[in-house]
């Protein structure tokens, strides 16, 4: 107990605008996993076509970087906090519009996913925002490894609850046996959560971004390093997300067995961020990083050597420890290049944050692409084998990059200081 309430001075000891979003993100975490697992689930068990879930990830990524554009332009009239709020309670109600659609036509589909890309466009827009704001790069590894902690936790709890009540109609006969009454069931306490996280997001005080010019197509060196980083992170984001639906729906069982397999090396997992977070200093977040790769290409090699049962619960344990243990190193690599090269080019931090989004954009496409030509030329059931380890294996460039980045970092921190140093002594 002595120990528990030592880490909660730590927590107090943060800036109150800090402390509010961690809470708020915290609530918001049981959301995600429903919108990242559930919803695939969702289109799989509706259409049974592996096909039509990378479709619906593909619109959601193509609406993505529209919601960042007319987000930076809202950026000057409204502020980033109820965008933010608005972003969380439209992901909700979005979920609840794809539950709706009684026949899963390819256009439906591509049109939910379109929507849903709208809302989680302004939330993440948003988030990267506040957390640029409301952190330094002195606090962001405890930031970012207490939201990993709770976004992990989440990531075991909510899928296995879920998957039990779901595979519950088929088991015991609840409503009426019918599975899609209790999706909508789950709708509606989603919608719920992003209605109370939002609210806490609106106690909280946030400085917005300048209104200023935030579309640019020339940047510094250290930036288009960042953008290929990103270009690698996005090539593995859709089947991060989409795969363990899709392979426990294929290969292993229905959506009970999804939420109890998401419970295998959670627990430790959560435990890993945490002290990741409260231990690691910047100078590891490469290591951190290399880690969450190399568990990620372990991962996919397994899945496709056995591509059964076992091979999917291997492929997913690995995917619980290297997913957190990737965004704790990349979102405080981001927002630390961000902090040099907005301070070196005299620009908005949101122009950074809106041209990351295309790097991610375009690596989305070409994984997605990947996927969906396999599906389409060959099968779905060898997209699902083939292009794991090959999305995996391009992944591994990602540590060469960010070791590029990191020695950028170095020099324009040099560079600056010596100019730095020059003008005062001029001036003296």
């Amino acid at each position: 107990m002595n120990r528990l309430r030592k880490e909660y001075e730590v927590f107090l000891r943060c800036p109150r605008s800090m402390q509010i979003l961690i809470v708020s993100n915290m609530i918001y975490a049981l959301v995600l996993p429903v919108i990242e697992i559930f919803v695939a689930a969702y289109v799989m068990r509706n259409s049974r076509a592996v096909a039509k879930v990378v479709t619906y990830q593909l619109s959601i990524y193509a609406a993505t970087p529209l919601a960042f554009y007319l987000n930076g332009k809202l950026l000057g009239r409204v502020g980033a906090k109820h965008l933010y709020a608005a972003g969380m309670l439209l992901s909700g109600l979005a979920m609840m519009l794809m539950m709706q659609l009684s026949i899963l036509t390819p256009i439906g589909v591509a049109s939910s996913g379109f929507a849903m890309g709208l809302a989680t466009g302004l939330f993440w827009a948003n988030r990267g925002c506040l957390a640029l704001t409301a952190t330094n790069d002195s606090n962001r590894n405890y930031y970012y490894g207490l939201e990993m902690f709770v976004a992990t936790l989440a990531a075991v709890v909510v899928p296995a609850l879920i998957g039990w009540f779901i595979s519950g109609t088929t088991l015991y006969g609840w409503l009426g046996g019918i599975p899609n009454r209790a999706y909508h069931i789950v709708a509606a306490v989603v919608f719920g959560l992003t209605i109370l996280a939002a609210g806490i997001l609106e106690r909280g005080t946030f400085r917005n971004p300048e209104a200023t010019r935030f579309v640019f197509f020339r940047f510094h060196p250290l930036w288009w390093r960042m953008l290929e980083l990103a270009l690698l992170k996005g090539l593995a984001q859709g089947y991060i997300v989409t795969a363990p639906a899709m392979l426990i729906m294929l290969l292993v069982g229905q959506e009970g067995t999804l939420g109890a397999t998401q419970a295998i090396g959670g627990i430790f997992s959560a435990c890993l961020m945490y002290l990741a977070g409260r231990i690691a200093a910047p100078r590891h977040r490469i290591f951190v990083f290399a880690t969450g790769l190399a568990l990620f290409f372990l991962g996919a090699v397994v899945n496709t050597a056995l591509f059964n049962a076992a091979g999917v619960l291997i492929f997913i344990g690995c995917l619980i420890l290297a997913k957190p243990l990737l965004d704790l190193a990349y979102y405080p690599i981001q927002l630390q290049v961000i902090d040099v090269v907005s301070r070196l080019e005299g620009r908005n931090e949101y122009a950074y944050i809106f041209n990351h989004e295309f790097g991610l954009f375009v690596g989305r496409c070409l994984g997605c692409g990947l996927f969906l030509g396999i599906a389409y030329w060959w099968s779905g059931t060898a997209a699902l084998k083939y292009a794991l380890p090959v999305i995996a294996l391009l992944q591994l460039l990602s540590i060469g990059v960010a070791g590029q980045i990191f020695r950028g970092i170095t020099a324009a921190d040099r560079t600056s200081s010596a100019a730095s140093f020059t003008k005062q002594t001029t001036e003296a």
